[in-house]
């Protein structure tokens, strides 16, 4: 990808300004944080400082005031060329700090002197400014702690000695302290502070009494009276129905509350930006860095709930349960790693408030302490969600924006395209500046660019796979780096154009919501194994298990689904590869029992990044296995060995990686039960957390594993079991299954689309194979909504060899009401329990069933005559297509069965699923 920057040379240049800022900033922090500065060294080393953070240091000086006393560069003269900030005490301005050129110099922003450099003005200032009300803060209260020890005649005045300094100091916060005190009396039932109101108010007109009544008067304003009046008679009342003590401390609580007075104005005020909520953050955490602040419970969790709101997610569902874990703590140090643009109000996304919630719920359990100790977030830096606009903006492309209004072909025609567009534009260079920084920070670690849209993850809309996650090997020169990972964000923004989301979108009534793109960039899970970076195993899990291989197993035991290596395998289909499978809740219930199946359906493959040649790749187990396998992290926990007719656990330094048969068994680590039971627990946990079954994708080390999202669990609105009646025709069954079924039932199907196994098997020609995904998807667009099924060889949807399974994705399939992969012994075609992967959410989501059919094993029913012989209609409905009438056959059931419709009936309980023919909206069991 070109440069993104249209002039690198002075962006180059601004780097470097920027370095002397924030090198100039760090430093003044030093000197705070210095103890047994006073205030007037304080200010000297400022003024020795902050020239250098100015285009011109060498001519510039710095003069500082306080208290009208002229505190640094007293001999300072003044010139023309110059800019000011003052330092004040709330509103109440106690001396300022002036920045000098001695020289002229062109004009910039303000003056000779840049915006940037203001800003850093400003911000000094504003430090000098919290140092200043925390150490007058911090002296009144060491005094009144030093009074402990005094005789109890002294003790009164404790609180007394406090006021007097607000109401001399700051008489708005007194005036508010007192506020506060008035209604605390009143709501403890003190007479004298509800006779003292009524002095300061007029009488009350009639009918005003309860102002509660619902009445539509409205009712009179009333003035208030002397305010320094008002609250000295407050605070005798106060002496005479309350503890020294307790009102010392209430003084205190409410004199901290208002210190945080600012926070809560810039999370409720729409206009604040999120770079001017994340300096008042900032600030909230250095007013008082030793203390803290002490807040009463509705405070904190105001402030909490302000920040989830502006920086997460407005939800509801999400912020009343959210705001009880997630601390504004916790946001100061995530803010640390936010990148926004200048004025953003864009959010980080649902993956990030997702995976965010989950691990501040799990880290608060305090009976799972020590199950929970080693799950950690990897290291994630975040662009805001309107970053993606401004990216658009910056470049031209609002018309983007009106893709979600086109016809889904034109979307789909136009997405290379677009992909391309965006990937050849320009990012603005603020953003670049951040992304630069966010390197420095992660070094040469591999990273993956991930998606955190505003839609995604929320209850009803998962957006399963919809957006792009890139994995990048970041081994280059820090421009390459920089340029690879500027690419993939822009790839990232512009899958939000694609056809799969726009019609996953359309059909939840989504598509004029105004989606944005926040992103994560994360650091990859894993260890270094040779020339490969990779993490031991990485999964996902699941709450509930919808697709159970035993009647013992329980749809609550839910399901853990793993790959070694990269977790790409575990939710991307394969066309050609298995992943693990574990009921969480019985792993002794194993999804494969015999010796032969546990060998066939073990992962052969493995998704790694190349740090050689800097590169996304899948390898051989094999082969990767016999040069690696004693680099591996914990490769004795996951595999086994193969002897034929029995499998054994490999030994430490006994096992002969490059001779032995190695196969990925995962024995170890489900016997052992540590991580299967940490795995159901943290599901249990969430669920019961949340109120709602979960999802969530996981990685580990081989020491620690790592949580990568959460999400809720996609789940179909009709999952109950449906009967199996008995002695049905056989002439009107036209497939019977026993393996792997769900529960459902789907009435008056109309047509059937079966792409016919053995003419699919003899397609030779790329382009016809891919021609078949075509025609699919062209039906998908002509037959009725959920009135046809369709049914196959393979893994539809799968990545991998196009022979194994019908090339589609989600917009090609979605209006289909049951999708049947079909595994024939003479072929090579095998079904995947592929319940976890992306394709099969989005399946569940749109309550499309799936269905694997085994017509080749036991007393199955595979009515090929039914299937081969009735009239096709591809003919009629896709002329353009009418040559793969060989391999496609479209059958309009009432035309070939005398008016009946298809019926299929899904009974997970007894194992059983069945198609049968029968009149429409019938029933078939009288």
């Amino acid at each position: 990808m070109e440069a993104k920057t249209k002039h690198p040379e002075k962006l180059f240049g601004n780097l470097i300004e920027r370095a002397k800022e924030l090198n100039c900033i760090y430093e003044i922090e030093t000197i705070l944080h210095t103890p047994k500065l006073d205030t007037k060294d304080i200010f000297i080393k400022v003024s020795e400082i902050l020239p250098s953070a100015m285009q011109f240091p060498e001519i510039c000086v710095v003069k500082i005031s306080f208290q009208d006393e002229i505190v640094a560069g007293l001999d300072v003269k003044d010139t023309a060329w110059f800019m000011r900030e003052d330092l004040t005490i709330e509103k109440h301005i106690l001396g300022w700090i002036k920045v000098f050129y001695l020289g002229k110099k062109p004009k910039a922003g303000f003056g000779p002197f840049l915006k940037e450099e203001k800003r850093v003005l400003e911000a000094v200032a504003s430090r000098l400014s919290d140092h200043l009300l925390y150490q007058n803060l911090r002296g009144v209260f060491k005094d009144l702690e030093s009074k402990k020890d005094a005789e109890m005649q002294h003790r009164d005045a404790e609180w007394v000695i406090v006021l007097d300094l607000l109401r001399k100091t700051d008489p708005d916060v007194y005036v508010r302290i007192s506020r506060k005190m008035l209604n605390h009396l009143i709501w403890r039932g003190v007479r004298e502070a509800e006779e003292l109101l009524q002095q300061f108010l007029p009488v009350l007109r009639y009918g005003e009494e309860d102002i509660l009544a619902d009445t539509n008067r409205p009712l009179q304003t009333r003035a208030l009276g002397d305010s320094d009046m008002l609250s000295q008679k407050v605070f005798e009342i106060a002496r005479d129905h309350m503890k020294d003590d307790e009102i010392l401390n209430n003084v205190r609580q409410w004199i901290q509350q208002d210190k945080t007075s600012f926070l809560v104005r810039a999370t409720s005020d729409v206009n604040s930006s999120l770079t001017d909520i994340s300096q008042a953050v900032h600030r909230y955490y250095k007013i008082a860095p030793d203390e803290g602040l002490e807040l009463a419970p509705s405070a904190r969790i105001g402030i909490r709930a302000g920040l989830i709101r502006r920086f997460l997610t407005d939800q509801l569902e999400y912020v009343v349960i959210a705001k009880n874990f997630i601390r504004a703590k916790d946001f100061h140090h995530l803010l640390q790693r936010v990148i926004v643009s200048p004025g953003s109000h864009g959010k980080l996304g649902g993956k990030t408030a997702g995976v965010i919630l989950a691990f501040r719920i799990l880290k608060k359990q305090t009976e799972e302490k020590d199950l929970f100790k080693n799950v950690k977030v990897p290291k994630t830096w975040y662009i805001s969600s309107d970053s993606m606009i401004q990216f658009m903006y910056y470049n031209n492309l609002e018309e983007m924006l009106e893709q979600k209004y086109k016809p889904i072909d034109e979307v789909r025609k136009e997405y290379p395209h677009v992909v391309q567009l965006f990937k050849n534009s320009h990012f603005p260079p603020e953003i670049v500046q951040g992304i630069s920084m966010a390197l420095d920070d992660f070094g040469n670690a591999p990273l993956i660019v991930r998606s955190s849209s505003i839609l995604e993850d929320r209850l009803g809309s998962a957006f399963s796979g919809k957006y792009k996650s890139l994995f990048l090997a970041n081994q280059g020169t820090k421009h390459e780096n920089l340029e690879a990972l500027l690419d993939a964000v822009a790839e990232v923004y512009a899958s939000t154009l694609g056809p799969d989301p726009m019609q996953y979108r359309s059909e939840r009534g989504l598509i004029d919501f105004h989606e944005e793109m926040g992103i994560m960039i994360q650091q990859v899970v894993g260890k270094r194994v040779g020339d490969y970076y990779l993490p031991a195993f990485a999964g996902v899990a699941f709450s509930n298990n919808e697709f159970r291989w035993s009647p013992r197993i329980k749809r609550e035991d839910g399901l853990i689904r793993m790959v070694p290596g990269l977790g790409t395998r575990a939710v991307d289909r394969l066309s050609d590869d298995y992943p693990i499978l574990v009921a969480a809740g019985q792993p002794g219930l194993r999804a494969n029992v015999s010796v032969e199946d546990r060998i066939r359906y073990s992962p052969q493959k493995i998704d790694v990044l190349n740090l050689k040649t800097n590169a996304f790749e899948t390898v051989n187990k094999n082969e990767f296995l016999s040069k690696y396998g004693n680099s591996y992290p914990e490769l004795f926990k996951i595999t086994s060995i193969d002897h034929g007719d029995h499998l054994t656990k490999p030994l430490p330094l006994q096992t002969d990686f490059a001779r032995e048969k190695v196969i990925f068994t995962f024995d170890g680590l489900i016997n052992d039960g540590k991580f299967v039971r940490e795995i159901h627990t943290i599901l249990k946990v969430l669920q019961n957390t949340l109120a709602y079954p979960v999802d969530i994708e996981f990685a580990s080390d081989g020491t620690d594993i790592y949580l990568l999202q959460c999400r809720p669990q996609s789940y179909s609105k009709h999952d109950a079991p449906s009967p199996i009646p008995k002695n049905i025709p056989k002439g009107k069954t036209i497939f019977t299954a026993r393996k792997f079924i769900s529960n459902g039932t789907v009435p008056d199907i109309s047509y059937i689309v079966y792409v016919e196994p053995d003419a699919y098997t003899k397609l030779q020609n790329i382009n016809d194979l891919k021609a078949v995904g075509r025609a699919v998807s062209k039906l998908n667009q002509v037959l009725p909504k959920r009135q046809f099924i369709l049914m196959g060889p393979g893994r539809w949807g799968s990545r991998g060899d196009i022979k194994l399974g019908v090339s589609v994705t989600y917009s090609d399939i979605n209006n289909t009401a049951v999708l049947i992969e079909i595994a024939r012994k003479k072929g090579n075609y095998v079904p995947d329990l592929s319940f976890g992967t992306h394709f099969f959410q989005d399946l569940v989501e749109a309550s499309i069933r799936y269905l694997p059919l085994y017509p080749d094993e036991g007393s199955n029913i595979f009515n090929e005559e039914f299937l081969n012989k009735s009239p096709n209609s591809i003919f009629d409905l896709l002329p353009d297509f009418a040559y793969l009438s060989d391999v496609i056959r479209v059958i309009h059931i009432p035309e070939a069965a005398t008016g009946m419709v298809l019926r299929v009936l899904m009974n997970a309980e007894v194992g059983q699923a069945v198609g049968i023919l029968s009149p429409p909206s019938s029933s078939i069991y009288s």
